[in-house]
């Protein structure tokens, strides 16, 4: 995988992710790069000085600011890391779970809002759903470095999991109670749904409420990733008390 952009390449040398390499554009000199630069030679990863037409036919997502690094594929990790996680921190489990995001943009910023927000990790499904790529890393700004993921092959089998183990799981939904009025705190799971059809209807039969955001506006649908750091940031409020 590369992983592309300042944000996303220093985050990756400060969590210790593998690199092979970095490749480095011979005049984006400034501080912030020459830090990342120096960062990188202190973690021992060797770098490759090229011109920057180099990194614009190597670069997939056309922002690479510079800098690119070959990594490791995104490694992810089981459900059972992520309870493990919360369990660690002495802290309820607080789930984001994806039921089919297509759009890597939404994907990466809905990562993003996780770390932000404190949440212990994402549930994203193996089929019909974008993974993380190296457009999702760079439009996480990073986060994937720090993010737990797990990918399940199927989403309604792991809320049933969940569910069992007293994880109150909520669907961000129109038509049902409005998040503030709703108790978002104690042991949770969210479930956004994809960005043209939403939460699917066995999915949300299964959850254990649906919450709505509330709107004022003529349009009555919000953005994936906006809709998802709106759920999440009242969820966090909450449990801050």
């Amino acid at each position: 995988m590369r992983i592309e952009g300042r944000n996303a390449v220093r985050e990756a040398l400060q969590s210790g992710t593998k690199i092979d390499k970095i490749i480095a554009s011979k005049t984006s000199g400034d501080k912030v790069f020459d830090d990342i630069i120096a960062l990188a030679r202190k973690n021992g990863v060797k770098i490759q000085f090229v011109d920057n037409n180099v990194l614009n036919s190597m670069s997939v997502t056309k922002h690479h600011q510079g800098l690119i690094a070959q990594a490791d594929d995104y490694k992810y990790c089981s459900v059972q890391d992520i309870l493990d996680l919360a369990k660690e921190k002495n802290e309820d489990p607080f789930i984001l779970i994806c039921d089919g995001i297509e759009d890597p943009h939404n994907l990466g910023s809905m990562i993003r809002v996780c770390e932000c927000l404190g949440v212990h990790g994402m549930i994203i499904p193996k089929n019909r759903s974008c993974t993380v790529n190296e457009t999702v890393v760079k439009v996480s700004a990073g986060a994937t470095s720090y993010v737990k993921i797990a990918k399940v092959t199927n989403i309604n089998d792991t809320i049933r999991d969940l569910k069992k183990l007293g994880i109150w799981v909520y669907a961000c939904e129109l038509g049902g109670q409005m998040m503030t009025k709703t108790k978002l705190t104690g042991p949770i799971a969210v479930v956004v749904g994809s960005e043209g059809f939403g939460v699917s209807q066995l999915t949300k039969k299964l959850c254990d409420e649906i919450v709505t955001i509330p709107m004022y506006g003529k349009v009555n649908s919000l953005n994936a990733s906006v809709a998802c750091g709106m759920i999440l940031y009242e969820v966090r409020r909450q449990r801050n008390g």
